[in-house]
C-alpha cells in the first residue's frame, strides 16, 4: 500500500496554492487526502473537515498559517507521518522542534517546486 500525502489547508478555490498542490500531486500519481475548514472537492479528492483517521501517512504538506497550526499539533503527531513539509508562509520552528522530538522529519520547502524538480 502506497503512502498517503495529507494536504492540510485544502481549498476548492483554483486560486489557492493548496488547490494546485492537490492537482499536481494527483498528476504525479501520489495518493492524496485533503483537510480544510470547509468541505469540498478537488477532482475526485474530497476535502474533509475535522480530524479524520488516516492510515499510512507518508507526508503532511501544510498550507495553514503558523497561528492556526497549534490546533493541529496533536492530530499531526498522532498520524505519525514520515515527514511534514512547511510550505512558504507556514514556517514554524516551535512545531518543527516538536516533530523532531517525536522522530518525524520536517522541512521548509515548496511541494510544487519539489514535484517539478523531482525531489518530492
Amino acid at each position: 500500500m502506497s503512502a498517503t500525502t495529507l494536504v492540510i489547508g485544502a481549498s476548492e478555490n483554483p486560486g489557492r496554492v493548496s488547490y494546485t498542490a492537490i492537482k499536481r500531486l494527483l498528476a504525479s500519481g501520489v495518493k492524496v487526502r485533503a483537510l480544510g475548514i470547509k468541505p469540498g472537492k478537488v477532482d475526485y479528492v474530497e476535502i474533509e473537515t475535522g480530524f479524520p483517521e488516516i492510515k499510512n501517512v507518508g507526508t503532511v504538506t501544510l498550507y495553514i498559517s503558523r497561528a492556526i497550526q497549534p490546533k493541529y499539533y496533536d492530530y499531526i503527531l498522532s498520524l505519525k507521518p514520515g515527514r511534514v513539509i512547511f510550505n512558504p508562509g507556514t514556517e514554524n520552528q516551535d512545531f518543527r522542534n516538536k516533530l523532531n522530538a517525536a522522530g518525524i522529519a520536517s522541512e521548509e520547502a515548496c511541494t510544487l517546486v519539489m514535484l517539478s524538480v523531482g525531489t518530492y
